[in-house]
């Protein structure tokens, strides 16, 4: 399919901490990503860390997006739930809702919402999971998602402005679902750029079972996703940071 036709952007999962527990270096990683998605409370997160975490973003003109997850602190949302569509509209009011109080004490803006972990790959499959999430975002507000999937399916049907994503720590399956992992595994730095360069130059990546699942990104704006809870999470957004500047280089994407 050739190389993706616009512009890579990063972004990354932050203030996943909770309490006194400290998740990912989120500090060193904000000034090498372009985007973030911060934690709402429910899988991780609380009021402190949420407004900490907003404060250092904008001082380095990090676009912030609201990452409402399922209600499971210890399974930090990774973990398959049953909720009603109901349920699941009211919790994404509820949590963009609240990341949306610190914004607006800031004067910041909400770029956009990303579901978190098992939610995300729910609506991935789900169509009923999608449209109910996707009720709960706020009007012109953009959501990120796995293009071709019920997510980008759910984003039409309800008026939602949508991004696709890649993944520079995660891995694909054979139908091309994501391998969401209950606890994140280390990557090789190698890895990384072999695994992030090729979806950027072909649109496609290579699956666990070793075939080339395509990835119909089309013209959506496009962001690459890394995580602060993958082991070496700073080597893994720094090689990202590299590959993408390269590309985008390469490409003239300014």
């Amino acid at each position: 399919m050739g190389p993706i036709k616009q512009k890579a952007l990063i972004n990354v999962d932050l203030g996943e901490g909770y309490g006194n527990l400290k998740c990912g270096p989120d500090e060193e990683l904000i000034p090498l990503i372009d985007i973030a998605n911060i934690a709402c409370g429910f899988h991780s997160g609380d009021p402190l860390i949420m407004s900490s975490t907003v404060r250092a973003c904008i001082s380095h003109s990090i676009l912030i997006g609201a990452h409402p997850g399922l209600p499971d602190l210890q399974g930090f949302g990774r973990r398959e739930m049953k909720l009603s569509p109901e349920e699941l509209t009211a919790m994404t009011i509820y949590q963009v809702g609240a990341l949306k109080g610190f914004l607006d004490a800031e004067g910041a803006k909400l770029n956009h919402v990303k579901p978190h972990g098992v939610l995300y790959g729910m609506m991935c499959r789900d169509i009923e999971v999608a449209r109910a999430v996707m009720r709960g975002v706020p009007k012109g507000v953009p959501v990120f998602g796995l293009a071709g999937t019920k997510m980008e399916e759910a984003a039409k049907e309800e008026g939602v402005a949508f991004w696709a994503e890649m993944y520079g720590d995660v891995k694909y399956s054979p139908d091309g679902m994501l391998v969401i992992d209950r606890v994140k595994k280390p990557w090789k730095n190698e890895d990384v750029e072999k695994h992030i360069t090729q979806q950027l130059n072909t649109q496609s990546v290579t699956a666990t079972d070793g075939s080339t699942v395509q990835l119909p990104v089309k013209d959506y704006p496009l962001s690459l996703c890394c995580h602060s809870d993958s082991p070496g999470c700073l080597e893994i957004v720094k090689t990202a940071r590299a590959v993408v500047d390269k590309f985008n280089k390469e490409h003239r994407y300014s």
